[in-house]
């Protein structure tokens, strides 16, 4: 008798793993464990990290498959082409947006501002809320490319909205961003998401370095 329950994604339960934080850049991935965890055989649990490790997602470290993690160029060109593309997401959401999508946006900024304690959950909220604009933006090619850049930013260890302020910062960022999108104004919408970007990427960096500080 076939088995017709469905079968889980490999692919997807350890992408979701990494970027809820359950595995973190450095630790080490094993067929057996993996299989265990999410129920699934080895099979579909090796083709997993096959592909992770093609997207570079996952690194060999002797024989054995870790998290990659991201130096200091990596991040760098991460937070290039990603402040191209979402500011580009932007532009095109100013032009495309429907009403009801404004609207979805502009209610998470105001359901965000209850988690600015909680930078966790914060992120998490960060995340559905660029990726409800990649969607207003309705391209979906530029939603394909801008999800390879979000699978990546999974391998940060640490997010910027945990700094001091950045939270509140970040979503009067939001706000902005959000009425430059309902007014239509595709420049101010691309260059308000930008600037969030660059102010993003400014806070890791000053987080970065303390860390090494630490280190030192």
């Amino acid at each position: 008798m076939t088995d017709t329950k469905p079968q889980k994604d490999a692919y997807r339960l350890i992408l979701e793993a990494i970027d809820s934080g359950i595995y973190r850049p450095g630790d080490r991935l094993v067929e057996s464990e993996l299989a265990d965890r999410f129920g699934v055989s080895r099979t579909p649990i090796r083709e997993a990290l096959q592909r992770l490790e093609t997207q570079s997602l996952l690194a060999r470290d002797g024989r054995s498959l870790i998290v990659a993690s991201l130096d200091h160029n990596q991040l760098s060109e991460l937070y290039a082409v990603r402040a191209e593309l979402e500011a580009l997401a932007a532009r095109l959401a100013a032009r495309h947006a429907t009403k009801e999508e404004v609207g979805v946006l502009r209610d998470m900024v105001e359901e965000d501002r209850q988690l600015v304690d909680d930078p966790s959950a914060l992120s998490r909220a960060n995340r559905r809320f660029h990726k409800q604009i990649h969607l207003a933006s309705h391209n979906r090619y530029l939603v394909q490319q801008l999800d390879m850049v979000h699978r990546t930013m999974a391998l940060m260890a640490t997010t910027s909205l945990a700094a001091e302020g950045r939270g509140v910062d970040a979503l009067a960022e939001h706000d902005a961003i959000v009425t430059a999108i309902a007014a239509g104004d595709e420049q101010r919408a691309g260059d308000a998401l930008k600037q969030h970007i660059s102010k993003a990427f400014t806070t890791r960096l000053k987080l970065d370095s303390r860390n090494i500080s630490r280190l030192g």
